[in-house]
């Protein structure tokens, strides 16, 4: 431990050198701030909420309570008011449990010979060839109609592809391989993987039944057979509806490798033709032979509530001081499961990556604004936020019901599982390059010495998968910042990465007892401070580029037009 913080002394000193030189954009008092990061801070605030006794911090338990009372504290100690309800910390976040009935859910396939006459219905078996997602509307629903296969399911004309063009699903199931396709950039790929219900649905679909390439290990129903199997959760409004829901997809099917092979019988091209056809980023629509029949019970359970925390440093400025700046990072995790295989007497799963080490730099972070001495001029929002293991929920319920006028905000900035398993020498700062903050990540990085790399997982789909997606959702733009791959010496971060995805990733093994490196922590540190200080006292609000995909989609192009929202 000595030995990290002399290096991180000397990282220091040379900073200070390398600012003089190359960033005068940045205020001597936020180079003064950044200087005075804590490493030893950032362990102590892990250790705590990673800690047995904090039991894993799923929402709803006394693990959770623990958890936000601890951050809570924080809070007040630094001085940030409260922004929550009713002049608190916390945003009360309901919830809505839903769960298959197994027993009383079904699925069959109904193929025509020929001659068009219906052969003797195949009955699956539930968990071995496929899974149903629940239903949040209604106990039970039942559908019959003729499947299509839609390729990826994904409909992109503005990237020239569409699977869904020359075709009519009205009525019908569609069914389509997970994934996009691979000529995608990055994000868009992302996005596009994760939209094919809402496709589906707004194509007038009436259920959707989704499968692996071959090659997708991780997206097989046999390598989520446990995760299949728990509850899904959604957020309610006002008026009890469960929100990201599709209703009038009647079924929502998950299906094995063999049993999605089958479907192609007796079809225009074989299962085999269809994936080439995929892998080589063509678009393809055509009937399959059959129709499915399918029945979801599900198990509804209301009432539940979540908490998201939330505190404020007001800005200085007295206009500005009115926009903010959101910096998040989930609270929560998975509690205590079954142990896994050669860890029988451990069943907490204590999240100490995931994500006491992005709320742990989040409060140092605070820390580092708390000691200016005049604040940005735009106010900096911290929340801590629930059940981001859940679906983003506290987050997506934030973004939407946010305890501030949602045209206040400005950016967001996610911390989640920022690796810090070797020096901070490189970063991929997932969503920069889709607005005007690609400016302040940059010059934070120039100041830090830091290099900024392209995404080396794509295949992960890395950009839907936090917190920051639900602000782009509602037209904000966000940033997700994550350590590259450069290590600084033999090992390989991008093997490193996916070892630990692979092995560690959601199981009690993620504690404390793993090798992290303080010191890159600490860069951690800086590099969120110094993007949202930026991002703070910058004359002009973010904005998307100009055509940008999410801009396009979610939020305001121009910057004329997002000033005309003062």
């Amino acid at each position: 431990m000595k030995r990290t913080l002399n290096a991180f002394v000397f990282s220091l000193t040379s900073l200070a050198a390398l600012a003089q030189s190359s960033s005068p954009t940045i205020p001597a008092e936020a180079q003064k701030a950044a200087k005075a990061v804590r490493p030893e801070a950032i362990e102590a605030h892990m250790r705590y909420l990673a800690d047995d006794k904090l039991e894993g911090r799923k929402p709803g338990t006394k693990g959770f309570e623990l958890a936000a009372q601890y951050v809570e504290k924080q809070f007040k100690t630094l001085g940030f008011l409260p922004m929550g309800q009713k002049g608190t910390y916390r945003q009360a976040v309901p919830l809505r449990k839903a769960q298959v009935n197994e027993a009383g859910s079904m699925m069959t396939l109904v193929r025509q010979t020929n001659g068009g006459v219906d052969e003797p219905a195949q009955t699956l078996s539930y968990g071995k060839n496929f899974f149903l997602s629940p239903q949040f509307d209604q106990a039970t629903s039942e559908v019959t109609a003729p499947v299509v296969f839609v390729g990826f399911g994904v409909s992109a004309p503005e990237l020239g592809y569409d699977d869904y063009a020359g075709i009519d699903v009205k009525g019908k199931i569609v069914a389509c391989f997970n994934g996009a396709p691979a000529s995608f950039p990055s994000t868009q790929r992302a996005y596009s993987g994760a939209a094919k219900q809402e496709v589906a649905a707004m194509r007038g679909a009436v259920g959707i039944i989704t499968f692996s390439l071959p090659t997708d290990m991780r997206a097989r129903i046999e390598s989520n057979a446990p995760r299949n199997r728990q509850a899904t959760y959604r957020w309610t409004d006002a008026q009890g509806k469960a929100q990201r829901t599709f209703p009038q997809l009647k079924v929502i099917a998950s299906m094995g490798d063999s049993t999605a092979r089958a479907l192609f019988a007796g079809a225009s091209k074989t299962f085999d033709q269809a994936r080439l056809a995929a892998t080589q980023n063509q678009p393809q629509a055509f009937p399959l032979n059959l129709t499915v029949r399918a029945k979801t019970q599900t198990d509804i359970t209301d009432g539940l509530i979540g908490e998201n925390l939330a505190a404020v440093l007001p800005g200085s400025d007295p206009k500005l001081k009115n926009e903010y700046v959101v910096c998040v990072s989930h609270l929560d995790h998975l509690g205590i499961t079954r142990p896994t295989k050669g860890f029988p007497n451990d069943s907490i799963n204590n999240g100490a990556h995931d994500n006491a080490s992005g709320t742990a730099i989040n409060l140092e972070a605070a820390r580092l604004f708390a000691s200016l001495p005049k604040a940005p001029r735009r106010s900096i929002l911290f929340v801590a936020v629930t059940g981001e293991e859940m679906g983003l929920l506290g987050s997506d319920y934030f973004a939407s019901n946010p305890t501030v006028p949602k045209g206040s905000i400005v950016a967001n900035t996610t911390l989640d599982m920022p690796f810090f398993f070797h020096p901070l020498l490189d970063i991929v700062p997932y969503g920069a390059e889709h607005s005007t903050l690609s400016g302040p990540v940059k010059a934070a990085a120039d100041y830090l010495g830091i290099q900024i790399a392209k995404d080396p997982i794509p295949e992960q789909v890395v950009f839907m998968r936090s917190d920051h997606f639900s602000f782009v959702r509602q037209g904000i733009p966000a940033l997700f910042i994550k350590s590259g791959s450069t290590t600084g010496d033999s090992r390989d971060g991008t093997k490193l990465n996916l070892d630990w995805r692979a092995t560690i990733y959601h199981t009690p093994q993620d504690d404390m007892n793993q090798p992290f490196d303080w010191a890159s922590a600490a860069r951690h540190v800086q590099l969120q401070f110094l993007v949202a200080y930026l991002t703070a006292q910058g004359d002009a609000r973010p904005v998307w580029n100009q055509g940008d995909f999410f801009g396009t989609k979610f939020g305001k192009s121009s910057t004329e037009s997002m000033n005309k929202g003062r």
